[in-house]
């Protein structure tokens, strides 16, 4: 796990640090963490070396932090971002990029400390619930129940979402069959095709019928399989 933490103000910087380190050792935990002294700088590394977390000082020069989040945004959606700052007036701002939370200073150690535990718990139950995906725009936080199926197409892995969002990745199909199918609900239908069976209608001859209209063939050895499969995914439900 990556941190990085931006603040003009050296002392507040080396203050977080400090209590980042205590951090690591109070909870045997680890990850690295990189300091920032100018938020476009921040904004010049991030767009090439990803962070999971960002703790975010508000009122910077040049670009300040809430401003720094929105851009960060554009191309993150699953990092934390958490906020530094001597004012309550931007907390209500800092929802619309989605803030895990909103420090103010000086920052007290218990409640860094709250935060990020609330972070690591969250990053640890998302696990097996949650997909991180990166596609050429970005990086996405999935739910795997949104997931309707999986496309492996022109050697790129193409995500179709509950949303009617389409992800596309450059990840392994075999890859993806190997982690998707640990989770009941998927099944292979076709060499190419993943499928969350919340969301079939129903299974014919060739081909297999989804919710949104959309069809899917099917591996025609494997049919009675498939739809045996379906049919005890069903009882369970």
């Amino acid at each position: 796990m990556k941190i990085a933490i931006c603040d003009d103000d050296k002392n507040e910087l080396f203050h977080i640090l400090s209590l980042l380190a205590d951090y690591q050792i109070q909870k045997n935990t680890d990850f690295s963490y990189k300091p920032f002294e100018s938020s476009m700088e921040l904004a010049t590394n991030a767009a090439e070396e990803r962070y999971d977390i960002y703790l975010l000082d508000v009122v910077m020069p040049g670009l300040n932090g809430m401003e720094l989040a929105k851009e960060i945004r554009s191309y993150d959606k699953a990092a934390d971002i958490i906020f530094l700052t001597t004012s309550p007036e931007f907390a209500v701002e800092s929802y619309t990029v989605k803030a895990s939370n909103y420090l103010i200073k000086p920052i007290q150690k218990d409640r860094l400390f709250d935060a990020l535990d609330d972070i690591m718990k969250t990053r640890i139950e998302d696990q097996a619930s949650s997909l991180v995906l990166k596609s050429s725009v970005g990086v996405h936080k999935v739910r795997i129940s949104e997931i309707i199926y999986v496309e492996a197409l022109n050697r790129k892995v193409i995500y179709y979402l509950k949303n009617n969002e389409q992800i596309v990745c450059a990840d392994k199909f075999s890859s993806v069959c190997d982690f998707l199918l640990q989770h009941p609900e998927f099944i292979l239908a076709h060499r190419s095709f993943l499928v969350n069976m919340n969301f079939i209608r129903s299974i014919g001859a060739t081909d297999m019928y989804l919710q949104d209209g959309k069809h899917i063939p099917l591996a025609q050895r494997r049919v009675a399989e498939i739809k045996k499969l379906y049919l005890a995914f069903q009882m369970e439900e």
